[in-house]
């Protein structure tokens, strides 16, 4: 988790974590750092795309209390009836995630080939001011007027939006597969194994889907598992 920075349903495991210990492949040292020296950002972290570091331990500091802090991700907020920026009883919220994650195929089950996957493969990009506006522009041009690209405000006066929208927007279905390799039915961004599939039917497959967003929309879309051994351009 520290190595990703793993984010869902509004909170992000930096929030949490006060210290990682690491080890320096190199040296053997072993390190306590600080969160201030992890460089946690959006799905990323000093720990990723190197191989110099092994984390040995994570320290999280949890709040006890029987309420949730407030409620930031609108899907979890709807699901359990509440306003958004409040908090629920504890229980309730972790059924409430667990519900919303099986209906997106994100819970392994053994039967369901749709949650055979790394979870979601690309990460939302992040637009400046003028890349969103053309996305904005392409989609009405390509979708009609009332097309509308999901739109996440971030603090720096970026845009996030949704990397499953242009996935679907570029024409690539729900439960469409290339041989072993499909997109899940439930999920667009999760790349599922139907039973046999190889890591390079797999890329392929990715490749695809990133070129169709590219050459549709301009935009290009970075897978979130890192690829060991694997070129992705």
């Amino acid at each position: 988790t520290p190595i990703q920075n793993v984010w869902a349903y509004g909170q992000e495991v930096a929030e949490t974590i006060v210290g990682v210990r690491s080890l320096d492949r190199g040296s053997g040292t072993v390190a306590e750092l600080a969160p201030d020296a992890c460089a946690f950002a959006y799905r990323s972290s000093a720990f990723k795309h190197t191989a110099t570091h092994v984390v040995l331990a994570v320290t999280f500091e949890l709040r006890a209390a029987p309420v949730s802090g407030p409620l930031r991700y609108g899907e979890l907020a709807r699901t359990l009836g509440a306003a958004a920026g409040t908090g629920a009883p504890l229980e309730e919220v972790r059924e409430a995630v667990l519900e919303l994650r099986r209906g997106k195929g994100m819970v392994l089950d053994p039967a369901d080939h749709d949650t055979w996957s790394a979870g979601s493969f690309f990460t939302n990009p992040i637009l400046d001011a003028a890349g969103f506006a053309a996305l904005e522009r392409r989609a009405r041009e390509l979708l009609g007027t009332d097309a509308r690209p999901p739109c996440f405000p971030e603090p720096d006066g970026r845009a996030k939006t949704s990397a499953a929208w242009l996935i679907e927007a570029a024409g690539f279905a729900r439960g469409e597969s290339r041989g072993a390799v499909a997109l899940s039915s439930r999920h667009a961004l999760a790349l599922t194994n139907r039973g046999g599939a190889t890591t390079a039917e797999l890329v392929a497959f990715a490749r695809e889907i990133a070129a169709g967003v590219e050459t549709r929309f301009g935009v290009a879309l970075a897978p979130e598992p890192v690829l060991v051994g694997v070129p992705w351009r």
